[in-house]
């Protein structure tokens, strides 16, 4: 009735329908209703409505008793709700969420909003990406208990069609691999690539766009054949759409839901995948993700059953290197080479146990670091003599001496570089054996150099064969002193030597011959 006296005095002031709509905040179409209306028929209009039946009456007690309860519960969390209890109830969102706005007026039951910001991400093709992410949330039992909760979350990234599961502890790497199976299957298909948080279960970190995954992942990843697209971490913006799902499961399944074991629980989820998280019209892209998810499910690659021999799961464990370059194992200390340790970034190495041997790896395609004989005594510190010095500064020292010895230091960086990127473990001895090559070929070296970038050859070995040939194609060549040429005495402060001459019948008479 507020509305109507407002509508009417402003029209009495003239005001035309556009200027009132903008005044009252209302759209034009119920500006130009109200001013039909006299004012009998408004408070007929009114009485009607305060007495007119709704859908949803017969299950106002449910609604308040939920809104009270739960004064965060959101309108899309009602309907989910009313359709798991009544699964025949047809209703549309547009009316529940009416219907519960009517009650927090009627009731005094404001709701209790939490403010998040998220940013516009890219779409991505059909097939193209599945988005991965860990969620946990403390959860109230039909007990009163309280307990927590794990969930993995993958979404397809065009259709963003769902899956979810949940654990009662914290997930394992073993744990991931077997859910990464199960959403296969429940997808029909893999896509090319998969992106995924920092998470330790999959990986240790991403050392400037080098991801180091865990020793377990990496050989299912590889077995599987997808690619791995590892988000920066703090950047939620780079994995919108998983971080949305994340938490619509928190706030629309999880939320104010009692725990009743596992299996139940995981079943509730499944059914409201169906009802719900898949079947309800995507905020974005206005359409259900089930019915998107009929066209992208022909561009997702097939995959085979997985057959455990496929993938070999090494007998590993990780471990963090210490301030003094060593890592503890069963009671004792073991050094890996001084240097090791970094102040910044991961300092997780991975180690494994063969013939009584701790090997320890720098990363997980298996590069080695060091290794030790396993010690039977505690308390011990086993360390290698070679540890106790930094081959690093040494390496960068040889380096800018063997550049040096090339006229295009540039392209000679280039090439190094290569060759200590290939051997790594051995760059001393390639270090020696090119210089020797440069001793022996000193003409030819530039050549060698130019000839072994082409050719991609990034070994020591092959500049040398490289010299050898290209020096043996070449003719010799033989400074020739002509007679008019002088000599220079080799030391040019000696001075000159003056010589006497005899006549050839001195020389005769000496000799005991007779003159003619």
């Amino acid at each position: 009735m507020n509305l109507y006296y407002e509508i009417h005095r402003l029209n009495r002031l003239g005001f035309n329908k556009s200027q009132i709509e903008r005044k009252v905040g209302v759209h034009r179409d119920t500006v130009r209703k109200y001013l039909t209306m006299d004012f009998e028929d408004m408070v007929q209009w009114t009485h009607s409505l305060q007495n007119r039946k709704k859908k949803l009456d017969h299950y106002e007690t449910t609604i308040v008793d939920w809104l009270k309860e739960h004064p965060d519960l959101s309108a899309a969390q009602v309907e989910d709700w009313l359709l798991e209890e009544y699964p025949k109830l047809n209703i549309g969102s547009s009316t529940v969420r009416s219907f519960v706005t009517d009650l927090r007026d009627r009731y005094s039951l404001p709701k209790q909003k939490q403010v998040r910001q998220y940013e516009a991400i890219p779409e991505v093709e059909m097939g193209e990406q599945i988005q991965v992410d860990w969620g946990e949330i403390w959860q109230e039992t039909v007990t009163n208990e309280k307990v927590k909760l794990y969930f993995i979350c993958f979404v397809l990234g065009h259709s963003r069609y769902k899956y979810v599961e949940w654990l009662d502890r914290p997930f394992k790497t073993t744990d991931a691999i077997r859910c990464h199976e199960q959403a296969f299957r429940f997808f029909g298909g893999i896509t090319k690539e998969i992106m995924y948080d920092q998470d330790n279960i999959i990986a240790v970190h991403e050392n400037a766009g080098d991801l180091l995954l865990t020793h377990e992942f990496k050989s299912y990843q590889q077995t599987r054949g997808f690619e791995v697209y590892l988000c920066r971490a703090a950047d939620p913006e780079t994995k919108g759409k998983i971080e949305r799902v994340v938490g619509y499961v928190k706030t629309n399944f999880a939320k104010n839901r009692r725990y009743n074991g596992l299996d139940d629980w995981n079943e509730k989820c499944r059914a409201w995948l169906d009802r719900t998280g898949n079947h309800k019209v995507h905020g974005t892209t206005k359409k259900r993700p089930d019915s998107v998810f009929l066209l992208e499910k022909a561009h997702l690659k097939p995959v085979s059953p997985l057959k455990s021999k496929e993938i070999s799961f090494d007998a590993s464990i990780t471990a963090k290197i210490g301030k003094d370059n060593t890592i503890r194992f069963k009671g004792n200390r073991y050094s890996v080479p001084l240097g090791t340790y970094q102040t910044v970034g991961s300092n997780e190495v991975i180690l494994s146990v063969h013939d009584q041997e701790l090997v320890i790896l720098n990363d997980l395609s298996g590069e080695e670091i060091t290794r030790h004989s396993i010690s039977l005594e505690k308390g011990k510190l086993i360390k290698k003599r070679n540890h106790g010095r930094d081959r690093s500064k040494t390496i960068k020292k040889y380096r800018e001496a063997m550049i040096h010895l090339f006229e295009d230091e540039q392209r000679a960086a280039f090439f190094i570089d290569k060759v200590i990127a290939s051997h790594k473990r051995y760059a001393r001895d390639q270090f020696l054996v090119l210089e020797k090559a440069i001793q022996d070929f000193p003409e030819v070296r530039e050549t060698t150099l130019e000839k072994c970038i082409v050719e991609k050859l990034w070994s020591a070995n092959d500049f040398r064969d490289v010299a050898a040939y290209i020096a043996s194609q070449k003719p010799p060549t033989i400074r020739q002193t002509t007679l008019e040429e002088p000599l220079t005495s080799l030391n040019p402060s000696t001075p000159p030597i003056t010589v006497s001459t005899r006549s050839i019948n001195e020389y005769t008479k000496l000799l005991g011959g007779e003159t003619r």
